[in-house]
């Protein structure tokens, strides 16, 4: 387990943050600790679910940013799907 900065956005917000993540976070965990930021913010909460995508592709929810070989300070993107 380490600490790995991204950053990150969510569908329709205009602020990019940065974000602290472990690198054993599944992706609905690292989806919730970018979304914190911005949703009930400047983004409307949805009662659906919340899913990350890394260059254009979503992520499963059993994937780790170890698993798809993310690096420090890559961009994320949080979706309601």
């Amino acid at each position: 387990m380490a600490m790995f900065p991204v950053q990150g956005f969510v569908d329709g917000d205009f602020v990019v943050v940065l974000a602290l993540v472990d690198d054993t976070d599944p992706m609905p965990v690292v989806a919730e600790k970018i979304a914190y930021h911005s949703v009930g913010k400047r983004v409307a909460a949805q009662d659906r679910p919340l899913k990350v995508k890394r260059d254009g592709v979503v992520q499963p929810d059993d994937a780790t940013l170890a698993s798809v070989g993310a690096a420090p300070l890559d961009v994320l993107e949080v979706v309601y799907a």
